[in-house]
């Protein structure tokens, strides 16, 4: 089993003492890597530095796993279908590259990942020899009781609004301020689509 963009490898660690004979790890973020490697290397698992992204070639041989995970990171389909053994499944849940628009619209910034989407993958990955099992799509809200949560969210998530601080974005921060005074919610819509394919056994 491997886990593409494993985090802290709290997903694996999760799943434990179910693993197979096998276990491996893949994280791209720095301070991630370090925090994997300290909770998954005693239990056998080696993790694998990419260097801050997910999506190049991998360092495996091929149909090396039967089953291949992946939360929330970016990943080269071709890649999955070569190191995923024949019958082997691959999982993966992701934030759809549209996920949190309209609260990137009021912060006047823009998605840096737009096509990701299922429309964008699912080509890919049967382009690459896999044949899509199942496909869900799911969305709601993000909700945030105030001001500080926010800012809290969009320091620890610096993607969804790039350069993001409290004093460069003050002007947006203070109109949120306003609406949430004047018993408005502070809501955002998130989406995420989960992708579970397969590849054909001769």
């Amino acid at each position: 089993m491997l886990d593409i963009g494993t985090g802290g490898g709290e997903l694996l660690l999760e799943m434990k003492p179910d693993w197979p004979e096998k276990v491996a790890a893949m994280e791209g973020y720095p301070p991630n890597v370090k925090l994997a490697r300290e909770q998954l290397e005693p239990h056998g698992v080696k993790v694998y530095d990419v260097g801050g992204s997910t999506e190049h070639l991998m360092p495996f041989e091929d149909e090396e796993f039967e089953l291949v995970l992946n939360r929330h990171s970016g990943f080269h389909p071709g890649e999955v279908a070569r190191i995923l053994a024949l019958g082997g499944t691959y999982l993966t849940q992701q934030v759809h590259g549209l996920s949190s628009l309209d609260l990137m619209t009021f912060f006047d910034t823009k998605p840096q990942w737009p096509f990701a989407t299922p429309e964008f993958y699912i080509p890919l990955l049967e382009a690459a020899g896999l044949i899509i099992q199942d496909l869900r799509e799911w969305s709601g809200k993000m909700s945030f009781t105030n001001i500080g949560s926010l800012v809290y969210y969009l320091t620890a998530i610096p993607w969804t609004v790039q350069g993001f601080s409290v004093v460069t974005h003050s002007e947006y921060l203070l109109r949120l301020q306003q609406k949430a005074e004047g018993g408005e919610e502070l809501s955002f819509t998130i989406r995420r689509y989960l992708i579970e394919a397969y590849k054909k056994s001769v």
